[in-house]
């Protein structure tokens, strides 16, 4: 069975590598399928976004992931974010407060931004934004 070699990095921490058999992302072109053999390619991470890679032991990591790039190449896939968090780390109270007070600011484009990561939380973990 062919697998992806996979990395996904956020500026503070290497969040998970290792061999996959299917990573699917939100990009600004929309959301993106990588399966092995798959075309090289460049696509930017939307705003708001949630990788999930399922690993070749068929567990399935899922993350919030804000800001940055992911590159396919006949190597792998390389998933570099501004930040990142892993769903079992999200503190659903605190990403629902972000949002509630996101949402009062109006159309703050801070607060819209900050919006989107805390729906993006929300929706790794399981939850309804």
């Amino acid at each position: 069975m062919a697998t992806l070699q996979v990395e996904l990095v956020a500026v503070e921490r290497k969040i998970w590598s290792g061999e996959a058999s299917i990573v699917i992302a939100r990009t600004t072109e929309g959301e993106l399928g990588v399966l092995p053999g798959h075309a090289p390619l460049l696509g930017e991470l939307a705003p708001g976004g949630v990788v999930r890679i399922r690993s070749t032991s068929g567990e399935e990591l899922v993350v919030a992931a804000h800001g940055g790039f992911l590159s396919v190449t006949e190597r792998g896939v390389s998933i570099l974010a501004e930040t990142a968090e892993i769903a079992s780390e999200i503190d659903v109270e605190r990403a629902r407060e972000a949002l509630r007070r996101a949402e009062q600011s109006g159309d703050d484009p801070e607060a819209l931004l900050a919006g989107r990561r805390a729906q993006s939380r929300l929706r790794a973990a399981g939850q309804d934004a």
